[in-house]
């Protein structure tokens, strides 16, 4: 057998492994039956490219001839991308997390061979440490039990099987809902989620809790539904916009800010957000450029727009791919500058020397240079304090985060807020520029399905949001008709995951259905164009058939996959909203289309959101906290439906105007946008629409050159209204 079988895989993560002495295997039947043939077990280690202790795991043990040696013995070894299939990581996640009360990355999981888990964990040093195994004593270990104690390993593996499946089975039995007592519940967790929010959140420096610290969009997004539009007394509005708010406040000042090129890391090791652990997800910057987009559109303060933008320019500029789309992330780690070798966050962090060269030859940079170090903490010993640097790695480096306002750098420079600003913005820039001189970090180049659609999603909010000045409609639909000729598979109707090196692969997950057809309900909304409009209910009617359990909930997997040992429905709205919470949300978008006519599914797509929301009724009840964006979903689903029919040539700015008050709107506002077709579109997108929603071909056209719109709520609709103010009013935005 060859040394290792990763080397004609796509994923950056599995290549990065394919020259290790391990003989690596990728996740399929040819690995479970050598298991079986071979009569040892698995040993299952998943991770991603962009994953600094999985580099360290990796370069210590993977790499390490006697520890491979031990490995290729004993073992079945196999590796898998987390975010190919994340299906196979939610499997075993949930297992290591239930075996030994924590998770993480790299994910290490020994299996039978019938692939049911009986040991896990995730990092392990290399070599015995005080009260801790290393990897070789715990290898050595499992391969003796193995030998000596299979009975017990193999009864621990049914009973973890047995207990995921049981975890699997949790939600209702699929009892009719009633509206009344559901509306009533959800109005009790949504309170009592704003007293947990209220309770864990932290007044100085903004988020919820302590360190490690990570910036969960879906908190953010609760909390500004909440305070503009939940249906919350007034003193709960106005507490919930200020945790948001304050929280963004925080993010933006942090060092989980790349104040330099744009955009969030992963997540903070301190309770500041000052040090952060720096590899960069697409997922954090379509999410945390909504919530900004969304802070600016609730409270009309600029300064949550002017960090939204940052983070989409820096995604169009660094994270897009030639062929279209998205990559997926940046690397925490990356090369010395000095060629010494690699070192979490080199490419990000600066000495007071190296400052003082970007800015020379420049006078008015130069002498605002004591300025700018004022401004963002510099020091010549560095910045980071030593109990955030254990092994010394930035010593005499800055990460820079915002020490002072605008305002204060700008009397220290004596200058007035406005030059002030300009100075900090051609500073930054001219450090951008000798950053990009630097090695760069590693980029994960794939393209993920679910993670785009977010980012779609996010840029359509940006040109209604920030305005037309910049190209985001058109990064949004250039990404869309990437997703469609690329990952989806238009002879079957299904979607695919990843894409990379010209071609897609592994079949989309519930996660990424819900995105997708989220970013095609914005593009329809945003372009005007019924083509996209089409596709999501295209593709709602295949989530729906591969992933939709009976009582409503959504599997996260189809059931396709032999290889999966069970079938989960995610329950945790975390780094990235549990489909199930954005289906919940699309599923309300549709049901204020199309419910009441014949293109409707049995019940209406609003009842089939209230089943969603009910199937995991007993999680958000016991932990709001968890469920945040479900709690959104539930309450949509329990208002009335409000739709603004709008009619006009989509191009002219009459229609534009009035189409940017609705999309332009406080989140919490959840108002469906429809346009009447006008005789320019294609007959087969005119004829399909009119199919669905007959009577909105009664819906008069203006003159030429005029446009209306018509406010109508529970399918009853007001009087045409032509002036954006006339609009915004009668949305109550």
């Amino acid at each position: 057998m060859s040394a290792n079988l990763l080397a004609g895989e796509t994923s950056p993560y599995l290549l990065q492994h394919a020259g290790n002495p391990v003989h690596w295997m990728p996740w399929g039947e040819a690995a479970f039956e050598r298991a079986r043939s071979e009569d040892k077990p698995l040993f299952l280690s998943i991770g991603y490219s962009t994953c600094h202790w999985c580099h360290v795991m990796a370069h210590e043990s993977f790499e390490d001839p006697a520890l491979a040696a031990q490995l290729n013995e004993d073992f079945v070894c196999v590796k898998v991308d987390r975010e190919e299939r994340p299906d196979v990581d939610r499997v075993y996640m949930a297992f290591v997390q239930a075996a030994t009360g924590h998770g993480g990355w790299p994910l290490s999981a020994w299996l039978t061979p019938d692939l049911a888990p009986f040991y896990g964990g995730t990092y392990y040093p290399p070599a015995d440490l005080p009260g801790r195994p290393g990897f070789g004593t715990v290898l050595s270990a499992i391969a003796r039990a193995w030998r000596e104690q299979r009975p017990r390993l193999i009864a621990e593996g049914g009973r973890m099987l047995e207990l995921l499946q049981r975890h699997a089975s949790g939600g209702s039995d699929g009892e009719s809902i009633d509206e009344g007592s559901l509306a009533g519940e959800v109005r009790a967790a949504a309170a009592s989620c704003l007293r947990h929010y209220t309770g864990a959140f932290d007044a100085r420096h903004g988020g919820f809790g302590g360190a490690p610290k990570f910036p969960r969009a879906s908190d953010l997004h609760f909390l500004l539904h909440t305070a503009s539009g939940g249906g919350a007394p007034a003193e709960e509005a106005e507490l919930a916009v200020g945790l948001a708010t304050a929280t963004l406040r925080g993010l933006a000042r942090g060092g989980i800010h790349d104040a330099v090129g744009g955009g969030f890391h992963r997540y903070s090791v301190d309770e500041a957000w000052f040090v952060p652990h720096f590899e960069k997800m697409l997922y954090d910057q379509a999410q945390l450029a909504s919530a900004f987009l969304d802070a600016q559109a609730a409270t009309g303060d600029a300064r949550y727009g002017w960090i939204a933008r940052d983070v989409l320019e820096y995604v169009t500029r660094d994270l897009a791919a030639a062929d279209g789309g998205f990559h997926s992330a940046e690397d925490a780690d990356s090369p010395e500058p000095d060629g010494t070798g690699h070192r979490e966050g080199a490419f990000y962090v600066w000495t007071p020397a190296e400052i003082a060269d970007a800015l020379a030859g420049i006078p008015e940079l130069e002498s605002f240079a004591p300025a700018l170090a004022a401004h963002f903490g510099v020091k010549p010993e560095g910045n980071v304090p030593e109990r955030l640097d254990p092994q010394g790695e930035f010593r005499g480096r800055n990460i820079l985060a915002q020490a002072r306002t605008l305002a204060e750098t700008a009397r220290e420079a004596g200058l007035d807020l406005e030059v002030a600003s300009s100075r900090l913005a051609a500073a930054l820039a001219r450090l951008r520029e000798t950053r990009k001189r630097r090695p760069p970090p590693h980029r994960d180049d794939k393209v993920i399905a679910a993670w785009n659609g977010m980012m779609v999603s996010a840029l359509v909010r940006a040109h209604f949001v920030l305005g037309p000045d910049s190209d985001w409609m058109g990064h949004a639909e250039r990404t869309g008709m990437f997703l469609e000729k690329e990952m989806y598979d238009s002879g079957r109707g299904l979607l695919l995951r990843s894409f990379r090196s010209g071609r897609a692969t592994t079949p989309a997950f519930a996660e990424d259905y819900a995105c997708i057809i989220q970013a095609l309900l914005d593009l329809y909304e945003g372009t005007l164009s019924i083509r996209w409009l089409r596709l999501a209910v295209r593709l709602q009617e295949t989530m729906d058939r591969l992933f939709r359990s009976g009582e409503g909930a959504y599997f996260d997997a189809s059931a396709d996959d032999p290889s999966l040992i069970v079938r989960l429905k995610d329950s945790y709205d975390g780094a990235e909203p549990a489909a199930s919470s954005v289906a919940a949300l699309n599923l309300v978008r549709l049901g204020a289309y199309f419910d009441g006519g014949p293109g409707a599914p049995k019940g209406g797509y609003r009842a089939q959101a209230l089943a969603t929301v009910a199937a995991f009724r007993q999680h958000w009840i016991q932990a709001p906290q968890a469920l945040p964006r479900m709690l959104d979903a539930a309450r949509a689903a329990l208002a009335p439906p409000a739709q603004v029919v709008l009619a006009g040539e989509p191009q002219a700015p009459a229609t534009k105007e009035l189409q940017s008050v609705v999309l332009g709107r406080p989140p919490g506002c959840q108002v469906s946008l429809l346009h009447v077709p006008m005789a320019n579109v294609p007959s087969a997108d005119r004829d399909w629409l009119l199919e669905r929603v007959p009577w909105i071909a009664d819906v008069p056209l203006p003159p030429e050159g005029r446009a209306t719109a018509q406010l109508c709520r529970n399918f009853t609709c007001g009087l045409p209204l032509s002036e954006a103010g006339a609009l915004r009013d009668a949305i109550g935005s």
